[in-house]
């Protein structure tokens, strides 16, 4: 029977008084620690005492640590904070912005239970010049992490030099454009990270290519884009990762996820002259869980990274976008997601008046990010983790 010990002690006493407990490697590990965490400027942050406390340089054989290591992914200003009590501990990113008044929003990606940080964020708020478009993406990389990186820092410009191109012929993209633009900008990303370069985003330093004398061609990433505008949602999707909005309180997918069992993804691999054969899941020649990627080029034509793309009207019931890679969405249904985020952001300011409401909302999306990404280690995803609401209720100001 475990023995729990608890006394007040003032500041004197607390020095010299011995602990409840002998301080052995067991002990060690039975012990959970508690932090208190609260929200400054936006972002998460420990209590002042915990504050003091100088963070220990992770050491380069860190991603061995059965008790998981902390996310590479930072995104923007977002700061770096524990999640203690879960199990492995996983250390994450949150980011919190204002956007224009069309997007609120809050994100956490987290490496969770895998060995390796391979997902990336991205976020981008006013990303075309005249026009009032924001783009949210989430990448989740296999193999190693440099495509997604690669996506993380160019997929936004792309696709902007795209939207540029269509508005030189008209003013606003119609839906047949927007399908055009992005169907090109995976395209021109693909290229990208299979050229010379293999992509002009920014490498993690510890890039397992750069150690390795193995080619990079065994390397990709899933994409899962969303711009969204003042009147349209377009939501561009290559790989498992997956967009869902919340309308009326009832989810609606943007996007479907590229299994290679999927029955009209199986026809077009063996129409290509692929196989997929079942080891450990449904596989393309039995080593690549889905059907589409960005990267890959050992493995086309069979993994293409033409996306799927939806292009969705706004309209006054949607309520918050959930994008998400497979970390979240292989142990938690679209369903339950979001009910969890619709908890959140009525517990924030959805019966409250319109001036709380529009405080509390960017913390909203953020707790409804991380609750979320604790749901999904709860329930044992053993993937990387990376989670983005995007608040699209209207306000009245």
């Amino acid at each position: 029977m475990a023995e729990i010990c608890c006394d007040v002690a003032t500041g004197a006493e607390a020095a010299t008084k011995e602990p409840c407990e002998a301080s052995s490697r067991a002990a060690r590990r039975r012990r959970i620690e508690m932090r208190r965490f609260r929200f400054v400027a936006g972002a998460e942050a420990m209590a002042p005492a915990e504050e003091s406390r100088k963070k220990r340089p992770r050491a380069e054989g860190a991603a061995s640590n059965p008790e998981g290591s902390a996310s590479d992914g930072t995104v923007g200003s977002g700061s770096s904070g524990d999640m203690s009590g879960d199990p492995p501990r996983a250390a994450g990113s949150i980011e919190e912005e204002r956007a224009h008044e069309g997007s609120r929003f809050g994100m956490i990606s987290v490496c969770g239970r895998r060995r390796e940080m391979e997902d990336a964020v991205s976020i981008r708020a006013d990303f075309v010049r005249g026009g009032r478009f924001d783009f949210f993406g989430v990448f989740d990389g296999h193999g190693c992490s440099h495509v997604a990186m690669s996506c993380k820092d160019r997929m936004h410009e792309v696709v902007g030099e795209e939207i540029e191109r269509l508005r030189e012929g008209a003013p606003s993209p119609t839906q047949g454009g927007w399908r055009e633009a992005m169907e090109r900008s995976f395209s021109r990303m693909d290229a990208e990270v299979q050229g010379p370069g293999q992509g002009s985003g920014s490498r993690n330093p510890r890039c397992r290519c750069e150690l390795q004398t193995r080619k990079c061609d065994a390397v990709g990433s899933t994409a899962v884009v969303a711009v969204v505008g003042p009147t349209r949602i377009v939501v561009a999707n290559c790989g498992d990762s997956r967009a869902v909005l919340c309308r009326n309180g009832v989810p609606v997918p943007l996007s479907s996820d590229h299994k290679p069992d999927r029955p009209d993804e199986l026809q077009r691999i063996q129409a290509a002259g692929g196989r997929v054969i079942y080891w450990d899941g449904a596989r393309v020649l039995g080593v690549l869980a889905m059907s589409r990627a960005i990267g890959d080029s050992y493995l086309k034509p069979f993994v293409t990274s033409e996306p799927e793309v939806t292009v969705t009207e706004r309209t006054e019931g949607d309520d918050y976008l959930i994008l998400a890679s497979d970390g979240l969405w292989d142990v938690v249904s679209n369903e339950m997601a979001c009910d969890v985020v619709r908890t959140c952001l009525r517990g924030r300011g959805g019966g409250a008046a319109n001036g709380e409401r529009e405080l509390g909302s960017d913390r909203a999306c953020a707790d409804a990010a991380l609750l979320l990404t604790k749901l999904a280690l709860a329930r044992q995803s053993a993937d990387n983790i990376s989670v983005l609401v995007v608040d699209l209720r209207k306000r009245d100001l």
